[in-house]
C-alpha cells in the first residue's frame, strides 16, 4: 500500500493553559515536504488566516472528487478544460448525538472540451461515478451532496 503520513506540531510556547484559553495554532507537515498551518475554526477561538480541520476535511472531499473525476471523465472518452469548486460543510449533531461535520456540499463547475460534450445526464452520471469511487467520500459518514455545473 502506498504511505499517506503526515506529521503534526504544536507547543505552548509559555502561554496561558486552560479551560477555552489554549494557543490552537499547529502545524502539518506532508511527506513531500510542504507544511501547512492551521488552527482552529473561528467560531472556537481559532486564528482566521489558518486552515481549520473542518477545511481541511472539505478540501480532501473536493480534492479527491476532482481527481476521481477527471479519470472518470478521461477513461469515458471526454476532455476536461476547467474545473473549480465552492465547497462547504456544515457542524451539527450527527445521528450518535455528537458533534460532527455532517454534511459537505461540493459544487464543481466543469468545462469540456472538443467535439464530444456530455449530456447533463452523461455529466451526473460522471459525478455520481467519481462520488462512489472516491476514497475520502467513502471513508467518512458526513453525508456528500455533490451539486455539479456544466460550464459551456
Amino acid at each position: 500500500m502506498t504511505d499517506h503520513r503526515i506529521t503534526l506540531d504544536w507547543e505552548r510556547n509559555d502561554a496561558t493553559f486552560e479551560r477555552g484559553n489554549y494557543p490552537k495554532d499547529h502545524r502539518v507537515r506532508y511527506l513531500g515536504g510542504q507544511t501547512l498551518g492551521v488552527s482552529a475554526a473561528v467560531s472556537f477561538g481559532g486564528n482566521a488566516t489558518l486552515a481549520d480541520p473542518e477545511q481541511m476535511l472539505l478540501s480532501a472531499l473536493s480534492s479527491c472528487h476532482l481527481l476521481t473525476f477527471l479519470a472518470v471523465a478521461a477513461n469515458r472518452g471526454f476532455i476536461v478544460d476547467a474545473y473549480a469548486d465552492d465547497a462547504e460543510c456544515e457542524l451539527g449533531k450527527n445521528a450518535e448525538g455528537a458533534m460532527a461535520v455532517v454534511v459537505a456540499t461540493l459544487r464543481p463547475t466543469v468545462r469540456f472540451a472538443g467535439d464530444r460534450q456530455p449530456t447533463d445526464a452523461e455529466f451526473r452520471a460522471l459525478h455520481d461515478r467519481a462520488h462512489k469511487g472516491c476514497f475520502i467520500g467513502q471513508s467518512v459518514k458526513t453525508e456528500v451532496r455533490i451539486e455539479p455545473v456544466l460550464q459551456a
